[in-house]
């Protein structure tokens, strides 16, 4: 199945200009293939991605692939969601979550 075009990949090289500069409030699902919770919510972050659409940038990061971002914002458990807003951490949720928790999360900071 094909990746929403709403939901885009981020690394460690494209973060700043993805994620930090963003004009749009940016959600970065950090997350491993290898990780359970992180396959579970993978197609509800795809929905959040799709029903935010124009209104905020939805971004995956695999942290195995991308070693060195996940640690500066502290992510010791995946999945972890954070919400940047202005180049800051305004939200987060660690673990899986239903898609009402992003929707609500999401909508605080709109």
């Amino acid at each position: 199945m094909a990746q929403s075009p709403n939901l885009k990949n981020t690394s460690d090289d494209t973060f700043e200009a993805d994620v930090l500069k963003s004009e749009k409030p940016a959600l970065v699902d950090f997350w491993a293939e290898w990780c359970g919770p992180c396959r579970q919510i993978g197609p509800t972050i795809e929905a959040v991605a799709d029903d935010f659409s124009g209104k905020i940038e939805v971004f995956k990061m695999n942290v195995d692939e991308n070693p060195n971002t996940a640690p500066k914002f502290n992510i010791r458990g995946i999945p972890s969601i954070l919400l940047f807003k202005g180049g800051e951490v305004v939200d987060q949720l660690v673990g899986a979550h239903p898609k009402d928790a992003f929707d609500a999360m999401i909508k605080k900071h709109l």
